[in-house]
């Protein structure tokens, strides 16, 4: 199983630990601990503390889930950086915040004390190397938009392990299931979810997208549904049922243009189905989507006119 923030190729992991260079040592650790703190591994290939406390410092930073980061800095190719930091034996060890020292060590440790290190650098900037799932939710979200529907469902449900209320890994799972086209057991996750988060936004946007993807196996042709449309623009069904094609296949702003004009014909057709359906694509997008912004802007304007 993939651990937090670490995607197939690593990538999420280099988010978190990286090794920099005299070039890059401002933007990796000064302006990159303006939000996080960033723990400091001054280190040399010759040096053998430093093989073993290497290891330990990147599993207590992979362990933090993002309350953390750390950069490396081989000092043989970096002089100039340790000269300037003093730095007269290694291994050495800083965290900086707000592009400031704000603790550090010298030596080798035991893991407990790296990893005590580790939480104390966090907790100081007011992080939690304990909890901080962010990172890996990030990293989820990018797996399961990227097509990695395995290795999403993995890391989403490590979340759960952590935190089983967790609302944005519980609606990932549901939206990994639907993306697999599994919708029975995207149905059974999301009616499984615990009271307390079953009416968070993340999991009624993926009861909505699960109520959508069911419509899409049933969707009709498109072209026939266009035709039948401008033959008759006053046939209702035809227009409800393009937009349900539209959307099935991916245009999202044509469904709910067509959903629009049905609702500016008849708001009361076959009990507002065509304002339920507006609200049903609605609920499915991200808050700020602006095809979901502006419909809503649309839609409240012939209610209310």
């Amino acid at each position: 199983m993939l651990q937090f923030g670490q995607t197939k190729d690593a990538a999420a992991k280099d988010a978190l630990i990286k090794d920099t260079t005299e070039a890059t040592f401002m933007a990796d650790v000064v302006e990159a601990s303006q939000s996080v703190p960033v723990i400091v591994d001054f280190w040399a290939p010759w040096c053998g503390p430093c093989k073993t406390l290497g290891p330990m410092l990147e599993a207590a930073v992979t362990k933090a889930k993002g309350a953390v980061k750390m950069v490396k800095v081989n000092v043989d190719e970096a002089q100039q950086i340790a000269a300037q930091l003093r730095i007269q034996s290694i291994p050495t060890v800083y965290a900086f915040y707000k592009g400031q020292p704000l603790d550090g060590f010298q030596g080798a440790l035991p893991q407990s004390e790296v990893e005590a290190f580790v939480k104390r650098v966090a907790e100081a900037a007011g992080g939690d190397a304990s909890g901080g799932l962010d990172e890996a939710l990030e990293a989820a979200e990018a797996m399961l938009e990227q097509g990695a529907l395995v290795d999403a469902a993995q890391t989403f449900a490590a979340i759960l392990g952590e935190d089983p209320l967790n609302a944005k890994a519980y609606a990932g799972m549901v939206r990994v299931h639907i993306a697999m086209g599994d919708l029975t057991q995207a149905e059974a996750i999301l009616n499984g979810a615990d009271a307390s988060i079953s009416h968070a936004p993340e999991l009624e946007a993926a009861h909505a997208q699960l109520q959508l993807a069911r419509q899409a196996a049933d969707a009709g042709p498109i072209d026939e549904l266009k035709a039948a449309v401008e033959a008759d623009p006053a046939n209702h069904q035809a227009r409800f049922d393009l937009a349900q094609a539209l959307h099935a296949h991916g245009d999202v702003q044509g469904a709910v243009d067509q959903l629009l004009e049905l609702f500016r014909r008849d708001r009361e057709w076959n009990e507002g189905a065509a304002k339920t359906q507006l609200f049903t694509i609605f609920e499915s997008l991200p808050a700020k989507d602006p095809v979901a912004l502006a419909g809503r802007r649309k839609l409240s304007s012939m209610i209310f006119a």
